[in-house]
């Protein structure tokens, strides 16, 4: 998880109710009685027992409890969920299972798709759990609110979730509070009365006191539960304790001050010491405090610190065990506040250090890390933020990396010049783009005054790196190409996470450029790296690189083991960027005939494909969903997606995109038999060769479709694009044969059959039916014809467009038509739907123009009209076309 084990543990321990502790039973009731809303808040400022109210509800109610101490290192959405689900998996190990290795190849803040996934692991929850999430007060970051506020709205019924706070948290408490779905206690309600006051001080804390003396007490303090405590442990040794009682402060924000001086008093020099000195610590083992506590001149002995906090354990002195076993501990918040404000901030500055050193040296990066930004020590935290291997930002601590970086100022920064370029590295991450460039600039701005070497060689590669990465969301092939390779020249051999993702950064801008050969090796590199070092998101994305090269190739068997291993390394549900992985399962599906599975992946990249911002993944998706809609003859549902693409392209500028828009919308012009406006789509600025030849061969010019298709065909023989270089033969082999080059025709169509059948290619022939089935239907009469051209012919003379109830045409027409049209009647429809002559219709299917003539009178009457636009618009009703 990138939390390391023991601090983890402390995190997630129940606090267990004191023996003596005074019993709220009124409160416990209330709290009972809430059960059945979403959640309970309890705010209340510090030392008004939030957490010993809640650890004495939750002892005895018959619920599974999952808690989680929040700490300042916790405001970081990612690491905060980690956490939440590391809490909740005590109970129910299953949960948050698939949504871990997402949270960890997560490079930027957790997506809505993460939570979702999280809801859906948790609406199969069977026993009721309460979530406990104590000092949230200590969490600022707008995204982890945002992010509790959606969960705690779509929660399942059989989870309850409680918050303890010292302020009011950021949450759509007004609304909960109109439905019933919020349990507050505040400071009023958890304020001891004299009777829980006395209580408190005679039986628990062991005091003879008079009920005079009690009153007052509980007066001074307005029952703040701290303020007794402290009154407690300073009356323990006082001979007069009324003389004491009558000299407090009247309010009790001054009581804190006033009793702390008064219990420090009374502890030896040696337990004074330990107080001031480990109240740095936001949490205490016994080896962490000896460590402390030694300096270059004196060390403590060996097991001074645990036997010390054992000590303060058991004198009650605001000490809170984290863990069943009692190693590790933590002072109460208030108290150790008003020790750190006793302390030096020289002395404090070198307590942090030591104790970053301890942590350093066990282990704890995070926590090393912390300490030294606590000292003021910008070299140290610079070093420990860039991490043994993998940066802490990669660990799942963007957010308070990121929130120390922008503390400096710029002379700190200029002095260390990698500072900016991991703050740019962070402002990446988190989505913040327009800020990267100006740190990147401020960055080579102190690089080219200072002598070069191999760190700052490196660092003009990180700088180069992210510049490659920027221009990846904007698919700028030039860009990508060019800082990749000066990056991956700069940057040091062992800097494997930035070489890593740069790896994959080039061979993206290689696969945009065509240059299929240097993207695999970039993509098959950058997959090696990732593997050795656990980025599970570069595995990813050159996975998803790989796969999109062998559908280029026609390896399709291999593309679709590639898909469907990104989708395992994506998690379920997946992580967003998965959706490629999805739409090219779609299109090999789609290729294969299976139309179902096509459009479910489909489905499932549109779907996740939302969950990306500023990316034309949702419109490539929608593009390729209209293409199934097309298919299954729903042509006005396609044409409707693909006005909606085109006015997000047109707003996004979405650019890329824009060439496979207008060949679909093509595409729908040309099935709905409207040449025109196809022809006005096809010469429209970047459209694709493959889409201007369909419009001329819909037209008959077969002469100007094979003047385009030459050239295309030509200039594809010298790549490794099988996908494309099948199409052009097929295209171009029809253009050929209209053209009354037959030879040449049957030669180009044996060599796009040779190429397909390896990768079972069927909708790339079955889709130019119209076109095709002349030629394949003569060379097939002339020559033996093999099982898979057997298999495309069967397809094409059974082909029948799927109607919205997913039943094929001939049955649909059945019910509507006295007599169903026969397959050859239905191949002259489709010819008179995109506007061949009868002659035409006479040279394309080898039939004499009476025939044609007799054919057009059956259909007329079948469909009962009496003319052609009738007839290709009834077709239309019908699902015919």
């Amino acid at each position: 998880m990138g939390l390391e084990k023991d601090i983890l543990l402390t995190k997630l321990y129940i606090p267990k109710p004191r023996p003596k502790a005074v019993r709220r039973p009124r409160l416990v009731e209330k709290l009972s009685e809430g059960m059945h809303r979403k959640l309970t808040l309890i705010s209340a400022p510090a030392g008004y027992g939030k957490t010993a109210l809640v650890s004495e509800w939750l002892a005895d109610a018959p619920v599974s409890v999952a808690w989680l101490s929040l700490d300042g290192g916790d405001d970081d959405l990612g690491r905060f969920l980690r956490c939440v689900i590391a809490a909740m998996q005590t109970i129910e190990p299953s949960i948050g299972k698939g949504l871990l290795p997402m949270l960890k190849a997560a490079e930027s803040s957790p997506s809505e798709a993460m939570l979702l996934s999280l809801l859906h692991d948790l609406h199969s929850l069977s026993p009721a759990m309460v979530l406990v999430l104590d000092d949230y007060h200590l969490l600022r970051s707008p995204s982890i609110h945002e992010a509790v506020a959606f969960l705690v709205e779509r929660m399942p019924p059989q989870l309850h979730l409680v918050i303890t706070t010292r302020a009011q948290p950021p949450l759509p408490l007004a609304r909960m509070r109109a439905k019933d779905q919020l349990t507050e206690v505040h400071a009023g309600d958890l304020r001891f009365a004299q009777r829980e006051a006395g209580e408190f001080l005679c039986q628990g804390m062991g005091l003879v006191l008079s009920e005079t003396s009690v009153g007052i007490l509980a007066e001074r303090t307005e029952g703040w539960i701290a303020g007794l405590q402290l009154v407690a442990l300073a009356l323990r040794r006082e001979g007069e304790p009324d003389r004491l009682i009558r000299s407090f402060p009247p309010n009790h924000p001054y009581v804190w001050d006033y009793l702390v001086e008064e219990v420090l008093n009374q502890e030896t020099e040696s337990i004074q010491s330990f107080l001031l000195q480990t109240s740095v610590l936001e949490r205490m083992s016994g080896p962490l405090c000896d460590a402390v506590l030694s300096d270059g001149e004196h060390t403590v002995r060996a097991g001074f610190g645990e036997a010390t906090l054992a000590l303060l354990d058991r004198a009650n002195l605001f000490l809170v065990a984290l863990d069943s076993e009692r190693r590790w501990y933590r002072y109460h918040h208030l108290f150790a506040e008003l020790l750190r404000k006793r302390l030096d901030p020289t002395v404090a500055a070198s307590l942090h250090i030591r104790a970053s050193s301890w942590y350093e040296a066990n282990g704890f990066a995070f926590e090393a890390f912390h300490h030294a930004v606590c000292a003021h020590d910008t070299k140290r935290a610079a070093r420990l933020a860039e991490g043994a291997g993998l940066p802490l930002i990669f660990r799942g601590a963007v957010t308070p990396v990121l929130q120390w970086l922008e503390s400096l100022g710029e002379q700190e920064k200029n002095e260390l010049p990698g500072l900016w370029v991991m703050q740019a590295s962070a402002l990446l991450m988190t989505g913040k783009t327009t800020g990267v460039e100006p740190k990147l600039q401020a960055a080579e701005k102190v690089l080219q005054a200072v002598e070069q070497s191999d760190m700052t060689r490196d660092l003009l590669g990180h700088i180069a790196a992210i510049r490659a990465s920027l221009a990846v969301s904007k698919h700028d092939a030039e860009r990508i190409v060019a800082e990749s390779h000066r990056a991956l020249e700069l940057l040091h051999p062992e800097n494997v996470p930035v070489r890593t993702a740069t790896l994959w950064a080039r061979g993206y801008g290689c696969q945009l450029r065509g240059e299929w050969a240097e993207a695999s090796v970039a993509y098959t590199q950058a997959l090696a790296n990732s593997e050795r070092v656990g980025h599970v998101l570069i595995t990813m994305l050159a996975t998803l690189g790989l796969g999109m090269i062998q559908e280029m190739e026609s390896r399709l068997y291999l593309a679709e083991r590639s898909y469907l291993r990104v989708l395992k390394l994506a998690g379920d549900p997946p992580l967003p960027a998965a959706c490629k992985a999805h739409l090219g399962l779609a299109r090999l599906y789609y290729e294969w005939d299976e139309r179902e599975k096509a459009l479910e992946h489909t489905r499932q990249s549109v779907k996740w494909a939302k969950q990306l911002e500023q990316t034309d993944c949702v419109v490539e998706s929608e593009i390729f969903l209209a293409r199934l809609k097309l298919a299954q003859g729903d042509a006005s549902g396609a044409a409707r997606m693909l006005a909606e693409s085109d006015h997000t392209v047109q707003r996004q500028n979405f650019t890329v995109q824009l060439p496979q828009l207008l060949a679909v919308q093509t595409m729908v012009q040309l099935h709905k038999g409207n040449l025109a406006a196809a022809e006005r789509l096809a010469t429209a600025n970047g459209q694709l060769a493959s889409t201007r030849a369909r419009v001329y061969l819909a037209k008959g010019n077969s002469a100007q479709a094979v003047a385009i298709l030459k050239p295309w065909h030509a200039e594809l023989e010298q790549t490794r694009q099988e996908r494309e270089r099948i199409e052009a033969k097929l295209l171009l082999a029809v253009a050929l044969f209209g053209h009354g080059e037959k030879r040449q025709a049957v030669q180009l169509l044996r060599e796009a059959l040779a190429l397909a059948e390896p990768g079972g290619l069927v909708r790339t022939f079955v889709d130019e039916a119209a076109l095709l089935l002349p030629l394949l239907r003569e060379w097939t009469a002339a020559e033996a014809a093999s099982e898979y051209c057997g298999k495309l012919l069967a397809a094409m003379n059974q082909l029948a467009p799927v109607h919205g109830t997913g039943q094929p045409a001939q049955a649909q027409q059945a019910e509507s038509l006295i007599e169903p049209l026969s397959n050859r009647e239905l191949e002259v429809l489709r010819l008179i739907a995109q506007g061949f002559s009868n002659q035409q219709i006479s040279e394309r299917l080898f039939i004499a123009l009476p025939t044609v003539k007799g054919h057009n009178r059956v259909i007329f009457e079948k469909l009962q009209v009496k003319r052609r636009t009738e007839a290709v618009a009834r077709a239309r009703e019908l699902g015919l076309l």
